[in-house]
């Protein structure tokens, strides 16, 4: 019934168009966050009719992204609701209840109209994705961004660039996360987990059609960030590292990264901070629009 397997570069074609039809918002619902992140969750996918299905697990408990490949129309959630009867069927044969995350609030309702209270959702504050109007990080004006704009203008005191990442200085760019890497002193799983993702975002830069900046003090990269388009109206920014010891690197990069690259978007996905405080607090300090709030469904 269901196949699942490892994803594969191959597959970009197939989920790419799968993925368009759905046009959300969410940022794990990119081809290039799927590839170079699928370490995490020890993720598998499965290419089934109409839909593109991502399975994770949580510890040794499998759940599924909430499918892409239809739009949330009448007959859309009539094949969403189809593909979960069968889903349900497919992971108690393995064990386990059908679960489902990155269920966003409006489809709440009409999965209970469904499923009734066969059905319950948890929160998980950590997943939600801030985002921003992108004019605001563009321009940083107002009494809000003060804080934001003098550290700028500190770092605008250095001899400083910022450039596109291309072909010419990709390799650069590997050595400076490679060398960001060994001064963190973080030699964790989650660490080792996003050194081999960026490096998956930097090998295959060309291919999965990202976008790059990186950010010099007199010549040397102090910072790089990549992002790409989203959706119809969202850029989502994947990797952002600079060199904490240089007063305004962050913001300066935050800022020229998205004058470059997402001025013709309306939204700016800055992803979710995993319910690290340090990461919640500097993520609150550019005032995003809003967050956007994911739930977990289980299917009782």
């Amino acid at each position: 019934m269901f196949e699942f397997r490892k994803i594969e570069l191959s597959d970009k074609d197939s989920i790419v168009k799968r993925l368009a039809v759905s046009d959300l918002r969410g940022c794990e619902y990119s081809f290039a966050n799927n590839v170079a992140w699928q370490r995490l969750n020890n993720s598998l996918i499965c290419l089934y009719e109409d839909h593109y299905i991502l399975m994770g697990y949580d510890g040794n408990i499998p759940y599924i992204l909430f499918p892409t490949g239809v739009k949330k129309d009448a007959e859309g959630k009539a094949k969403i609701i189809a593909l979960f009867d069968e889903l349900e069927v497919y992971f108690r044969s393995m064990g386990h209840e059908l679960k489902v995350s990155s269920v966003l609030k409006e489809d709440i309702p009409w999965l209970k109209e469904v499923y009734g209270e066969r059905v319950s959702f948890g929160f998980d504050r950590g997943s939600s994705d801030y985002i921003y109007n992108s004019a605001d990080l563009i321009a940083l004006a107002g009494k809000k961004y003060h804080g934001k704009r003098n550290h700028i203008r500190r770092f605008m005191e250095n001899n400083w660039s910022f450039e596109p990442m291309t072909a010419d200085n990709i390799d650069e760019c590997v050595l400076f996360t490679t060398e960001f890497y060994n001064n963190s002193g973080d030699d964790s799983e989650s660490a080792v987990i996003e050194q081999y993702a960026i490096h998956t975002f930097l090998m295959n830069f060309g291919f999965l059609g990202l976008k790059g900046g990186i950010l010099r003090v007199d010549g040397e990269i102090v910072g790089i960030s990549i992002g790409e388009q989203l959706n119809s109206d969202t850029f989502v920014v994947h990797i952002e590292k600079a060199r904490g010891d240089i007063n305004g690197a962050y913001p300066m990069l935050c800022q020229q990264f998205a004058k470059m690259f997402a001025f013709g978007s309306r939204y700016i996905n800055r992803e979710e901070d995993m319910g690290i405080e340090g990461l919640r607090k500097s993520k609150l300090s550019y005032h995003p629009e809003f967050l956007l709030d994911k739930y977990r469904a289980c299917f009782k």
